[in-house]
């Protein structure tokens, strides 16, 4: 379909050419007889600037009259220019105001989340939030490419269902005419089935829990991508699980680096994102969690925050001297910095406050208790790059979960955690095949067993050795871009204390 207009991020292959922009106004300053008007439209930003002499009284009068996110139409000639964003600008001959938007509630000055998250819908069109999510919507089609390349068949898990995954206690309960019927924790145990039919799949879609959790790393309602393969062992999976990520991750650095940028990404852990991952045991994880070289890091990391902290408060001691005698735009330039510091000292403090507490927890840390997203973050500090933990005692896995034939008080499974304290993102492992062993797991779990009769069929017709894992799409996105809370990596968070907008 021809369009009648362009769209920014094409605006390189017009240069020399009249154009017509379709957007919204995300910034203006003017001048007598000038304006620059900065338009967004979704795929980027553009300057188009009205020269009161260069369009026509009412093109000037509709610049004149724009606000901030007001509908525009801009026709103009493309001029390269490398110090505007997006390197082009636009020579207007014509400007048309569509919508006067009313004032705007998100305004340049420092917003407090719950603000913000009210927001949301506004939120969305921010320069931040625009980068996150079209890297968000990069990670979803690497997803879907790796796995069709690789062979699979992407099927849908119901969403609706008559029995737990992982437990009743975290499920949001419906009446489903009458009967019980829960929302979902997990394509998991339908892609047992589909897998026993197509030999390998996976299924992405909207997954629950009703955790009463507020910590960064959870969210009520999120988004699984959950592989199944017949005939692979845990070592498969593995291997699996790291190819995957690491497609990922060098499919957002080669297509989005404009995005990263924008969120000031630090690009070097990224890059160092590639197989083989470190893989530890659940016995060795434990081991360094205890040792004295975890201690002697926290210890180094305390050190270092403490002078990144002295640092801080001498750059802002020096910019609040320089405040009173600088001009309008530097004064501008050092309340955003005193904005980013005190944001910076914050998280040092509080930083500061939980790294004695893991210091200790990590001394204390006994075998057999599962790792918190604090003995996680404290691991991945050892290493450079995603790791593989496996083989964690049956105790804190799934009842579904096979267990090591060389020890049978570990279950064949694994978590894979991202570098630089983002914890799990990945869980998954080798599945029990035995239906005795099945059956006797749901009895003590005190599941029903009438709804899980058909889990059971698996088991009785062609049972075979399988894995799989899942992968939670928020997470990834959170540790790929940097963000400090799950809630930016989703257009609309539900927490639990959140269902709006």
């Amino acid at each position: 379909m021809k369009l009648d207009y362009t769209y920014i991020e094409d605006l390189s292959k017009h240069e020399g050419e009249t154009v017509t922009l379709k957007g919204w106004l995300y910034n203006k300053r003017g001048s007598k007889g000038l304006y620059f008007l900065i338009l967004r439209d979704g795929t980027g930003l553009a300057q188009c600037v009205v020269a009161k002499d260069a369009v026509d009284e009412a093109s000037w009068e509709a610049a004149e009259a724009a606000t901030r996110e007001s509908a525009l139409v801009v026709t103009g000639v493309v001029r390269r220019d490398e110090r505007q964003v997006g390197g082009y600008e636009v020579q207007a001959s014509s400007v048309q105001l569509l919508h006067r938007a009313e004032e705007y509630p998100i305004t340049p000055k420092e917003h407090g989340v719950e603000f913000l998250m009210n927001h949301r819908h506004l939120w969305l069109r921010s320069r931040r939030q625009w980068a996150i999510l079209r890297i968000r919507n990069r990670i979803i089609m690497s997803i879907h490419n790796f796995f069709q390349e690789q062979g699979f068949v992407q099927m849908d898990a119901p969403i609706l269902t008559g029995n737990a995954v992982e437990g009743t206690s975290t499920l949001f309960e419906i009446d489903y005419f009458g009967d019980k019927a829960y929302l979902t924790q997990s394509g998991q145990l339908h892609g047992e089935a589909m897998a026993m039919a197509f030999g390998k799949i996976y299924t992405f879609g909207p997954t629950f829990r009703a955790e009463k959790s507020k910590t960064r790393r959870h969210l009520t309602e999120f988004w699984m991508i959950e592989p199944e393969m017949a005939f692979y062992d845990l070592a498969m999976n593995m291997e699996l699980a790291e190819d995957l990520l690491s497609r990922i991750v060098a499919d957002v650095l080669r297509e989005s680096r404009t995005e990263l940028e924008v969120l000031g990404r630090d690009l070097a852990p990224l890059e160092r994102v590639r197989p083989p991952f470190p893989r530890l045991s659940y016995d060795e994880a434990v081991a360094l969690l205890r040792s004295d070289e975890t201690a002697e890091m926290l210890t180094s990391r305390m050190e270092a925050l403490r002078e990144e902290e002295r640092a801080l408060e001498t750059e802002l001691a020096e910019n609040k001297k320089r405040y009173g005698q600088a001009k309008k735009s530097e004064k501008r330039r050092l309340d955003a910095r005193e904005i980013a510091i005190r944001k910076r000292r914050a998280e040092i403090e509080e930083a500061l406050r939980n790294l004695p507490k893991w210091k200790e927890s990590a001394r204390t840390f006994e075998w057999g208790g599962d790792f918190g997203g604090s003995d996680e973050t404290v691991l991945t500090w050892h290493f450079d790059r995603p790791i593989i933990v496996h083989r964690y005692p049956a105790a804190v896995k799934a009842f579904y979960m096979k267990r090591d034939p060389e020890d049978e008080r570990l279950a064949l499974g694994m978590d894979v955690l991202a570098p630089e304290g983002y914890g799990e993102i990945i869980g998954g492992g080798e599945r029990a095949t035995d239906l005795a062993f099945l059956e006797k797991q749901v009895a003590e779990h005190n599941l029903p067993p009438e709804a899980f009769k058909w889990y059971f069929d698996l088991r009785r017709y062609g049972s075979a050795p399988h894995s799989g894992f899942g992968l939670g799409l928020e997470r990834t996105i959170t540790w790929i871009c940097g963000l400090p809370h799950l809630r930016e990596a989703i257009p609309f968070p539900r927490l639990i204390d959140r269902l709006y907008p």
